[in-house]
């Protein structure tokens, strides 16, 4: 089979089946370097890559089933936390608590990047996952106000911190555990595995959240069902760190560390040598940052208290949606490994520059069939720069600084724009009582997206740099 046979044609559909993905031929095992196959990366089996996949999916689709949820069933968490308040307060309060648990993610990715470039991806990983899923699970633990009164949201914020700070090295790891095992030519692929592991969790939880809303009252979900998804985060949180623990570093972290090249301070080497990056990814962050908890994850709450649908017709327009995003993101994984991180990334900005308010305006007709084709819509906008995003980022960072370089500049684009989105989104309509808000909101970031990929680099043709 040819080498440029496209990934949905392969028999199995996930990176890494590939045919010149696995083990070596012994005549190949003899071959000098610049012989081999363009796709062809020693000593690494086919059964290695489905493992590095299979755990790079994992960590993030728990993180993100757990953002889900909470999203989700952010109306119903309000009444259990902060019952004393009007709706709309009670939602900005649950909404705020969201957003201050991502200010701690800057903090981090500086920690998880630190870890990441100095003692290993694998490490890493392993430790998050394990913080990050035992948060998650004591979310269902916490008693409501109406038990324990005012430590109530307390206790919710402490674990969303906590949460939050965990997760910080998850994306930015993930992206760059694949980037650095996957095929030269099929990086973007690769990397495209965790926005769709982030699709997917978010595609549970959306579903879990349309099954309870049908198969409970509404005083039972307010009681206890809305506590019954954040349980699963344990036994996923354990498989994941079972496979982590299974797999080696990265060959290019491996190759620094056997020539004693890792950077003893890699956050202090990122401001001192690569600002310049670090700005530029900051901005082209972005878009995704707002993007993704606008469309994804606040659709659903925008959809019931803005625009009066019910809470099991909002989730099921954003299940099906996301069942789209997830096909979407790997043809957008294709698609910048054939036409360069660039081009792609800058057709998603100028989409939602034209789009995002006629998008929004439709979404207001009221029809359901409607309000479907808007999300796919704008979910299919948003793999353009969510499926690019974690390839771009990895290639633009060299490998001594990969790790923190990708943190810093995610979470931070996190912390102040993308965890504060439902809540600046809720509060924008509150004070100009207009119900486009968010896509005028969505607007700016995508203008500054622009801005920032029009100053930076193509790396899909690039040789990854070490140093």
């Amino acid at each position: 089979m040819n080498n440029e046979t496209p990934f949905l044609a392969e028999p199995v559909g996930l990176p890494g089946t590939e045919p010149n993905a696995g083990l070596l031929s012994a005549s190949e095992k003899t071959m000098p370097n610049d012989q081999l196959r363009p796709n062809d990366v020693p000593g690494i089996s086919k059964d290695t890559r489905r493992r590095v996949i299979t755990a790079s999916f994992i960590g993030n689709f728990v993180e993100w089933f757990d953002y889900a949820v909470y999203g989700y069933l952010a109306a119903t968490i309000a009444g259990a936390f902060f019952p004393n308040q009007d709706k709309q307060t009670a939602l900005l309060a649950t909404f705020a608590v969201f957003a201050i648990s991502f200010f701690v993610r800057p903090l981090g990715g500086f920690v998880w990047g630190q870890i990441g470039d100095k003692v290993g991806r694998r490490n890493a990983l392993s430790l998050s996952i394990l913080i990050m899923s035992a948060a998650t699970f004591a979310i269902a633990l916490i008693p409501g106000y109406n038990t324990i009164g005012i430590w109530a949201p307390i206790l919710l914020l402490v674990v969303r911190v906590v949460q939050g700070f965990s997760a910080a090295g998850e994306y930015a790891g993930a992206s760059a555990f694949l980037v650095e095992y996957a095929p030269a030519n099929r990086r973007g692929l690769y990397a495209a595995v965790v926005p769709a592991s982030t699709a997917a969790g978010l595609l549970l939880g959306s579903l879990l959240a349309a099954v309870l809303s049908i198969v409970l009252s509404p005083e039972q979900m307010q009681s206890w069902g809305w506590r019954l998804p954040f349980l699963l985060a344990a036994p996923m949180g354990l498989i994941g760190r079972y496979i982590r623990t299974k797999l080696e570093d990265t060959p290019a972290f491996r190759a620094l560390t056997d020539e004693d090249k890792a950077v003893k301070a890699p956050v202090a080497a990122l401001f001192r040598n690569h600002w310049r990056a670090l700005l530029l990814a900051v901005g082209a962050v972005l878009l995704n940052a707002v993007g993704f908890y606008v469309i994804l994850s606040y659709m659903p709450t925008y959809l019931t208290t803005e625009l009066g649908f019910g809470a099991t017709e909002s989730f099921f327009a954003t299940t099906i949606a996301l069942l789209t995003y997830i096909g979407f993101i790997f043809l957008t994984g294709l698609a910048s490994d054939r036409y360069g991180r660039k081009k792609v990334l800058l057709t998603a900005s100028i989409l939602f520059i034209l789009l995002t308010v006629p998008a929004f305006m439709l979404l207001d007709t009221g029809n359901f069939l409607v309000i479907v084709l808007v999300q796919i819509l704008l979910g299919g906008m948003l793999t353009l720069n969510d499926g690019t995003l974690p390839s771009f980022l990895a290639e633009l960072f060299p490998t001594r600084v990969r790790y923190s370089g990708f943190a810093v500049s995610f979470n931070l684009s996190n912390a102040l724009f993308g965890g504060t989105a439902p809540f600046v989104a809720t509060l924008l309509i509150g004070m100009t009582h207009s119900k486009l808000a968010p896509g005028w909101y969505l607007m700016i970031a995508a203008v500054i997206s622009l801005i920032a990929v029009l100053c930076a680099r193509e790396t899909s043709k690039d040789p990854l740099r070490a140093r």
